[in-house]
């Protein structure tokens, strides 16, 4: 999936931020815990993926917590099996993902720390382990143990509580929360568990400043994210995305829409989204805020253009019996209310 030049204007700081090797990593440790946390704070850095939780409040919780034995993790593991978002991250700025997770184990107390990606992505984990054993060579880490974990299995290990059984051996079902991983995680232990591209910005905000960061985008939900839009476009591929740009500036940035296509409407947030038709886009920000007033949300980070040639009754059908087919089976509504719903989208379309 190619990386798209972003218009100007745009911040990258996470697909561009130019930052010196473990700088971030040596703010962090000068700072120490208590101010990393306060700098996050000022940041405003959330997880958007994840219903926009506080990145500061999470490692708080972990390090809050008794014991002597805590873990982080960084989530690189793309439950949307379309998706390339995460993986161009690795390829191209593995570096701010490991220093991101090293920062967060300083910060919680973690003495060890594992990045979970999809076992396929073997580029990923390569540059993963490059980084790793370079930071290992120039003794950045201190005490830190780094290490890489390939998981197999269902789009279900995006949730954060399957990742934590799949990365201990279980069977991928969720578990009821509270607690959160963030006490109760990776063997029964405190985790920090942060998305990658959530991770990757923790250094540029501590070279930067949180006041840097916090002016990115939209001042209620500041900051960027990762992008894949494809479809009817003129050039399909992932962008870094300033939040509160509207969607049919994303559009724009990735070509247009394709020659010769009449723009339809955009699947946004992967296949359990929402469809937004063509005449809301200008006005339509890519926020969680945003949104969820049009009956969509994050959800994956995918944008799919639709054109005229696309039935969205069939298309809103198959994504529903992938769903079905993708589903844990843990409760009644996940195992038959997910098959019902499949089998009233086919009669609809039938």
């Amino acid at each position: 999936m190619n990386h798209l030049t972003a218009p100007k204007g745009w911040s990258q700081p996470l697909l561009g931020s130019g930052l010196a090797p473990w700088a971030g990593l040596r703010a962090a440790v000068a700072a120490g815990p208590h101010a990393v946390l306060a700098a996050l704070d000022a940041a405003q850095l959330h997880c958007h993926r994840d219903g926009g939780a506080s990145v500061a409040s999470s490692w708080r919780a972990t390090a809050a917590t008794t014991g002597e034995t805590r873990y982080a993790v960084a989530h690189a593991y793309e439950s949307d099996p379309a998706l390339f978002t995460t993986r161009l991250l690795l390829e191209q700025n593995a570096q701010a993902v490991v220093e991101g997770l090293a920062i967060a184990a300083f910060t919680v107390g973690a003495r060890e720390a594992i990045v979970a990606l999809r076992a396929d992505d073997e580029q990923g984990a390569r540059a993963i382990e490059s980084v790793i054993a370079n930071g290992v060579r120039e003794g950045a880490f201190g005490s830190i143990a780094l290490r890489v974990r390939a998981l197999q299995g269902s789009s279900m290990i995006g949730e954060s509580t399957v990742l934590m059984k799949a990365l201990d051996g279980k069977r991928g079902q969720p578990e009821q929360t509270p607690p959160y991983p963030a006490t109760v995680g990776y063997l029964g232990k405190p985790t920090a568990v942060t998305r990658a591209a959530t991770l990757a910005a923790v250094p540029w905000i501590l070279v930067h400043g949180a006041a840097e960061y916090a002016a990115i985008g939209d001042p209620a939900e500041p900051g960027t994210m990762l992008v894949q839009i494809g479809g009817a476009v003129g050039t399909p591929g992932v962008l870094e995305v300033p939040t509160g740009t509207t969607l049919a500036d994303i559009v724009a940035a990735a070509g247009g829409t394709a020659k010769s296509a009449t723009l339809k409407a955009l699947l946004v947030g992967g296949p359990a989204g929402g469809f937004i038709p063509a005449q809301l886009l200008p006005a339509t920000p890519y926020s969680s805020a945003g949104l969820v007033t049009v009956g969509a949300r994050i959800g994956s980070g995918a944008v799919l253009a639709l054109d005229a040639s696309v039935e969205i009754p069939e298309l809103a059908a198959m994504l529903t019996r992938w769903s079905a087919d993708e589903a844990c089976g843990k409760t009644i509504p996940c195992r038959i209310g997910t098959r019902r719903l499949a089998e009233i989208g086919q009669r609809f379309v039938d």
